[in-house]
């Protein structure tokens, strides 16, 4: 007897089929079929009372997404799970790391600030070789600091120069590994737990920007080859040779000599090796009167030079807070920030009224090399001094950077951006700076430093730091002035450093570089009492 279908609900399953059935298998796939609708319409019914959950369903589908893949990966890993110290450890290399490069960064991006400042300075005629020279400069830095300098400076060696790992980075090297556990070539840089690449990276930053000093110096009268020529000896063999001593484990460094980001490794040595470029070029034609009267030639774009100023002023916090090669807990970056701006800002004040008083009227120059003085005062002494410390450094550097202006330009050294007075002289005394004020090193709670120089003499520590300050910069300047004469004096015999008087007249852009800066525009080529622009009649060309 046929049993009747059941029912489900008040309604039967089969009442929506054919009466008549084609066999036990199509009963299968019908009966299959409308379980299957059951079950999905019963499945829509439910996820619609989903939605009305609190938080919403689909807010929560990310967050289980993320669960899934978290614990795919947990899963895949297993055989090379972490400590949490490992972890750590990786996390503060990587952070380190970060900053090193950042800041390598904003150092090398002062190059752009050069390249305005020196631009500004100088006459539109030679805008193009201004330009050109430092452009090239950095890139002949990477190759020569690349080659050979790295290694001279920071490979390990005697107290006078690295004598490992001397060409291309080939030393052994384990780091990010610090203190005792590091075994390699570059035993000097074993405070700082970055990799060898970052390592390297920051301090050619340093390297390039020591060759760009001389450029400004240099500016309006020497040869481009020549000028590349000097360059790579420069970073090649004299600033690496000087950086060992004092940054690489040398003798300075044994002595107690300090420099925290370079007022002598850089811009003392930069500002010799100038010194020395200037007085062997001799001045621009026009500079100075038989009578000795000292004739202004003003830059042609004060705008680009100002640029170029705030470009170096931002520059500078990857200068000086990034000498601490690691994060920290951030207190000393901070505080290198603060003594770095204020040295700067002190600077630009001081110089704006020495310049008033003495010169009669707040010459824009003399503010822009006035803040460059305090950013360079301050740089030896930045992470060991209080922010009045700093304060009275850049300050002084201010007023400094006004009379050495016109102290070289009495010597007849012509210096077209004020490189000596800003760099040479205000790295000299920075560096003393430090043997004045520094804090002294402190184990206590908010001490600025536990591992460091002396107590400088003004806050009573005697005449000790201050004595081995003052010999580390005069051992500095002896060999850079030595090294530099050398280099010029070579180059001057056998290929000559100086462009012919009408290729001076003429301008460099033309006479090096056979185009023009501002091609199309009128130039001005009227003449004024005292000053150079007058015209070159003997060989019909304008000084512009």
């Amino acid at each position: 007897m046929r049993r009747k279908p059941k029912k489900r609900g008040g309604r039967s399953v089969f009442q929506n089929q054919p009466q008549r059935q084609a066999g036990r298998s199509s009963s299968r796939r019908t009966t299959s079929l409308q379980l299957d609708q059951v079950s999905f319409s019963t499945l829509l019914e439910k996820l619609k009372t989903v939605s009305s959950w609190s938080p919403t369903w689909r807010a929560c589908l990310p967050l289980a997404a993320l669960i899934v893949v978290v614990f795919a990966f947990s899963a895949s890993a297993q055989t090379g799970t972490k400590t949490v110290e490992q972890l750590e450890s990786e996390l503060k290399v990587g952070m380190d790391t970060m900053w090193v490069m950042v800041a390598a960064m904003l150092v090398i991006f002062m190059n752009a600030g050069f390249c305005m400042l020196e631009t500004g300075f100088c006459r539109q005629k030679n805008a193009v070789n201004v330009l050109s020279k430092n452009l090239i400069v950095f890139a002949l830095a990477t190759i020569a600091f690349w080659l050979i300098g790295f290694g001279l400076m920071f490979g390990n060696g005697n107290g006078f120069v690295g004598l490992e790992g001397i060409f291309g980075l080939t030393g052994a090297d384990n780091s990010p590994a610090v203190g005792d556990a590091y075994q390699g070539a570059y035993g000097s840089l074993n405070w700082t737990g970055v990799p060898l690449a970052a390592k390297f990276f920051f301090q050619l930053a340093f390297a390039g920007t020591a060759a760009t000093i001389v450029s400004g110096a240099v500016a309006e009268r020497i040869k481009f080859f020549e000028f590349l020529i000097f360059s790579l000896l420069l970073v090649g063999i004299a600033y690496p040779i000087t950086g060992h001593w004092v940054w690489g484990g040398g003798w300075l460094a044994q002595m107690g000599f300090f420099d925290f980001a370079g007022s002598t490794v850089v811009h003392a040595v930069g500002g010799w090796s100038a010194l020395m470029g200037a007085a062997f070029l001799g001045p621009r034609l026009g500079k100075y009167s038989d009578d000795g009267n000292v004739n202004a030639i003003p830059g042609h774009n004060m705008s680009i030079a100002t640029l170029g100023c705030l470009i170096l002023w931002l520059g500078w916090f990857g200068f000086n807070p990034g000498s601490t090669m690691s994060v920290g807990n951030g207190s000393a970056i901070a505080h290198i920030a603060l003594t770095t701006n204020m040295g700067g800002a002190f600077g630009g004040v001081a110089a704006t009224a020495t310049a008033w008083m003495v010169l009669g009227k707040p010459d824009l120059s003399m503010i822009i090399n006035g803040i460059l003085a305090g950013l360079v005062s301050v740089t030896a002494s930045c992470a060991f001094i209080t922010l009045p410390a700093a304060a009275v450094i850049g300050a002084i550097g201010g007023i400094l950077v006004v009379f050495a202006v016109t102290f070289f330009d009495r010597i007849r050294i012509d210096d077209p951006v004020g490189a000596t007075a800003v760099h040479l002289v205000n790295g000299i005394w920075g560096t003393l700076a430090l043997g004045l004020f520094a804090v002294g090193p402190s184990e206590a709670a908010g001490a600025l430093y536990s591992a460091g120089p002396a107590a400088g003499l003004l806050l009573g520590g005697g005449f000790g730091q201050l004595w081995i300050q003052i010999v580390g910069t005069l051992a500095v300047g002896g060999i850079t002035v030595l090294l530099s004469s050398i280099f010029w004096i070579a180059l001057k015999t056998v290929l000559g450093i100086r462009v012919s008087s009408e290729e001076e007249y003429v301008g460099l852009d033309i006479g090096e570089h056979g185009m023009e800066a501002y091609n199309g525009f009128v130039k001005d080529t009227s003449g004024s009492a005292g000053a150079s622009s007058t015209i070159g009649t003997a060989s019909g060309l304008a000084e512009y």
